[in-house]
């Protein structure tokens, strides 16, 4: 199997950096500004945000299926080309809304974002998974793109290091023009350096197909995972704020200590290639999430000023940053492989579609599970806390995110679909390429 050179790879990863830029506003800065300056207040706003998300979880596999339908070698292209226009119009007016926008303002160019934010990240991550069908070389692809990412949230969390985390008008209006500038250049180099195969094996009908991934033990396995271990991410990142300004009392270290997580898990990620040419993905993973775990338990038992205790866990866990993303996404590849050679043709639209309603989930419990629990203990964004409501916070931030790791470790330790499981993998698909009359989606496959 051929070895993509880096130029291409830069090419193809690029884009995942003004998509992340993305990403934080909507669950940070969006919210606040919304509820404080346009005086819609925050359940009015959370219900319209809901509301929003709602119909972006609807539109994730029907995406997916659309980009997967799509005859010739414009299948991802296609949708990611509808998408881009549509992202570059209506997020200024998302983020830079007038003083009398009210809640319909909201709803509709909230949908619109979220709408084309799923039309450019799901065919372009089914794009990054047909790059490739060798074992090893998706690990290459996929850390190339998540290290993209983890550079753009970087750049999304500037507006916190500059000061602008009590403006979130301010920061928005910045990142504005960050995904303004980042997002055309980005499109723009992956059209024009990385080509896009024709699909070569239909997709099985709807009825056909669900039986296939009802059937694909791998598939099931890898996605509670994922959905596992987006909750055990997502559940410090929601609580991040508030664990830095009541149980550290360090607020004004919160955009450093968001530097150091992402420029760790930056550098850590080609060590963690290097092992993962050794060891299986699933095993590097598995690893990768013990290894932060081990260090992140030890956060319940930091207090006020414990700042540079907690500096050397968030170097510590954030060597697993990078990894933590690159190799479950390489995993998925060699999922999808499962299905095509089991007959459900190329599928991938759909695959990372269902992945996208997997990880919104997880960002929903976190915030389902862990927002109760500091209301029972009587916990006070605003107010003075006592000792149980601080230990709650604590013990949330990090107990909570350990638990689902370890779940998570226990699924993925004995993954079935290794480098020889998946080469062979590989011959099955080749052997019905060889056999398929036509590559075009849509036909019929014997």
């Amino acid at each position: 199997m051929s070895t993509l050179r880096w130029p291409r790879l830069f090419a193809y990863g690029g884009l995942g950096m003004p998509l992340a830029v993305l990403g934080l506003p909507l669950y940070v800065f969006l919210p606040a500004h919304y509820a404080e300056h346009t005086g819609l207040g925050v359940t009015l706003v959370g219900v319209f945000l809901l509301l929003a998300r709602l119909l972006d979880v609807v539109t994730d596999p029907l995406i997916g299926h659309l980009s997967d339908r799509i005859p010739g070698a414009w299948r991802r292209r296609a949708v990611m080309l509808a998408g881009v226009p549509l992202l570059l119009i209506a997020a200024p007016f998302l983020f830079r809304p007038p003083a009398d926008a009210g809640a319909w303002y909201l709803l509709i160019f909230s949908t619109l974002v979220y709408l084309g934010w799923t039309l450019v990240a799901l065919p372009y991550a089914a794009w990054g998974a047909e790059l490739s069908g060798d074992y090893h070389e998706r690990s290459r692809i996929t850390a190339t793109r998540e290290g993209f990412v983890v550079l753009g949230t970087t750049a999304a969390a500037l507006p916190a290091v500059l000061g602008l985390q009590d403006d979130a008008g301010a920061a928005l209006a910045t990142l504005a023009v960050l995904l303004w500038v980042l997002l055309p250049i980005a499109f723009v180099v992956l059209l024009w350096r990385v080509p896009e195969r024709p699909g070569r094996l239909a997709p099985v009908p709807w009825r056909a197909g669900w039986t296939l991934l009802r059937s694909n033990q791998p598939f099931r396995r890898l996605v509670l995972a994922w959905v596992l271990n987006g909750t055990a991410n997502a559940i410090p990142a929601t609580l991040f704020l508030l664990f830095i300004t009541h149980v550290l009392e360090a607020p004004g270290h919160a955009g450093p200590l968001l530097l150091v997580y992402f420029a760790t898990g930056i550098l850590a990620l080609p060590l963690w290639l290097r092992l993962a040419r050794r060891l299986p993905k699933h095993r590097v993973w598995t690893l990768s999430m013990l290894l932060a775990s081990t260090f992140f338990i030890w956060v319940p038992f930091l207090g006020s000023g414990d700042v540079l205790a907690f500096y050397a866990i968030t170097v510590l866990t954030g060597l697993s940053l990078g990894v933590d993303l690159a190799l479950p996404a390489a995993m998925q590849a060699d999922v999808i492989d499962q299905d095509t050679a089991d007959g459900g043709g190329e599928r991938a639209g759909l695959f990372f579609g269902l992945w996208g309603m997997a990880t919104k989930l997880a960002l929903a419990l976190a915030v389902g599970i862990s927002f109760p629990l500091l209301g029972l203990a009587g916990f006070s964004a605003d107010g003075d806390n006592g000792p149980t409501a601080l230990l709650v916070l604590a013990l949330a931030y990090a107990g909570l995110p350990v638990l689902f790791k370890l779940a998570a470790m226990a699924l993925i330790w004995r993954f079935p679909i290794d480098a020889d499981a998946q080469h062979a993998l590989r011959e099955r698909i080749h052997a019905r390429e060889r056999a398929a009359p036509s590559a075009q989606p849509g036909g019929t496959t014997p």
